[in-house]
């Protein structure tokens, strides 16, 4: 017979006196209440005092003779994994940010649909996605929730000037960081081991540009401007040194921030030197204006913009001022990944029909590395799964992914495209794997 869950309650003998609850001493009344039919009344003494044979007899009551239910199969238990992303998910480069955390909910909803068993219990990521309005000090911030958060590993941050400081924080706390995005070479050249990168870095995308200039867009002369972040110094500065070093003259240098939008003062300064390309390092909210201004003032220069202004966001915001313009992506175009037409279509049938901004492609491909090297160590543990990240070694949408001894992308190629007819139209790509 099924046993009362409370039956022992109802066991105490009558004999036991009870006593009505002092109301006037409210919640400083700390003996144990019971629920007794009478209302209001509680045990006069505490049950320690009870003897110890009645405590026998209570509980042999309350056990009754009920079978325990089986124990849940560990096997069906998932084994959670906490992760973090970090974006600037509000301000002028949310459309980004937000581009990224798509690329990333793919991932992980495609994860989650596929019973990967880890030690026989199957794998569950659950993701903590924070907004780090591409402001350095919020990263930092950001970085300090996730490790207080217990999260097993972090994609992000999308900017190099949010991605350098966090990876300070991640490092020590010992886990794993992979950036889709943030290209300064800084971010794996500190000595961390647990910092990745899923892209080609900006001594690659200089070096690429710088190139390009001199031998497509047979540049004598280039002006070189950045919004002194540092994505935007870093690719400018190796832009210049690339730029020399095919013959170039840098005759204009100029900087700008992040959050301006009238580029006057700088533009006409740079057109009495009368540039042939004027080089912008910097995000699509200032790459757009630049461009209107620059038609504007009637100067004659091509600009050349780097990833961050290489969006259909620069295209819509600039309108007109764009066509004719140049920029460069690392990596391949979107129609040459080898999974890029069946990614676009996943994307735009999860994201109701959105375009792809950036970095969709390659902050899918993190999580997916992610998890391979946590397939391969059968172990959630963050130093099992920083050591075999290194061995990375896995045909992703963007690339064939493998890292070199600092965390960088091996074999990093760097497309560049024209806007014509209001799209990016691809022209050729520099670098990558040897054919």
């Amino acid at each position: 017979m099924k046993s009362h869950p409370a039956g022992w309650l109802f066991f105490i003998p009558h004999f036991l006196p009870v006593l009505p609850i002092d109301k006037a001493k409210g919640a400083g009344n700390n003996r144990p209440q019971f629920p007794f039919p009478a209302k209001g009344y509680a045990m006069p003494f505490p049950v320690r005092s009870l003897t110890a044979p009645l405590l026998s007899i209570l509980l042999l009551v309350g056990c009754g003779k009920e079978t325990p239910g089986p124990v849940a199969n560990s096997g069906h238990v998932p084994l959670v994994v906490k992760l973090g992303h970090a974006a600037p998910l509000t301000g002028p480069q949310a459309h980004l940010g937000k581009d990224n955390e798509n690329g990333v909910v793919l991932a992980v909803e495609d994860v989650n649909a596929s019973n990967i068993q880890i030690g026989g219990r199957p794998l569950k990521l659950e993701l903590m996605s924070e907004d780090d309005q591409a402001d350095p000090r919020q990263g930092t911030l950001v970085a300090s929730k996730f490790v207080d958060a217990k999260v097993t590993a972090v994609i992000g941050h999308m900017n190099s000037g949010t991605t350098i400081p966090a990876s300070k924080t991640y490092n020590d706390a010992g886990l794993p960081q992979i950036s889709p995005s943030a290209t300064n070479p800084m971010y794996t050249h500190q000595g961390f081991k647990n910092a990745f990168r899923l892209m080609a870095n900006d001594e690659q995308q200089g070096r690429a540009l710088g190139e390009f200039a001199a031998k497509t867009l047979k540049a004598k002369t280039v002006a070189v401007f950045d919004d002194k972040t540092a994505y935007g110094e870093g690719v400018a500065r190796e832009f210049a040194k690339s730029a020399l070093a095919n013959g170039i003259q840098v005759v204009a240098e100029e900087h700008t921030d992040d959050k301006a939008m009238d580029f006057s003062a700088i533009l006409t300064k740079a057109k009495s030197k009368k540039p042939d390309v004027i080089f912008f390092g910097g995000m699509d909210p200032q790459a757009a204006p630049m461009a209107v201004q620059l038609k504007r003032l009637g100067i004659a220069a091509t600009l050349l913009l780097a990833d961050g202004g290489c969006t259909p966001g620069f295209i819509s915001a600039a309108g007109n001022a764009s066509e004719g313009q140049y920029c460069s992506l690392p990596g391949v175009p979107l129609a040459q990944m080898p999974g890029g037409a069946k990614f676009d279509q996943h994307y735009k049938a999860r994201f109701n029909n959105a375009e792809i901004q950036l970095y969709a492609p390659n902050a899918y491909d993190s999580v997916m590395v992610l998890v391979e090297a946590i397939k391969r160590a059968q172990s959630i543990e963050p130093a099992k799964i920083i050591g075999e990240l290194h061995k990375t070694n896995y045909s992703g949408v963007t690339a064939h992914v493998q890292f070199d001894e600092n965390g960088d992308i091996k074999d990093g190629a760097i497309s560049f495209y024209k806007v014509q007819g209001g799209k990016l139209v691809f022209q050729q790509t520099l670098g990558g794997p040897a054919k």
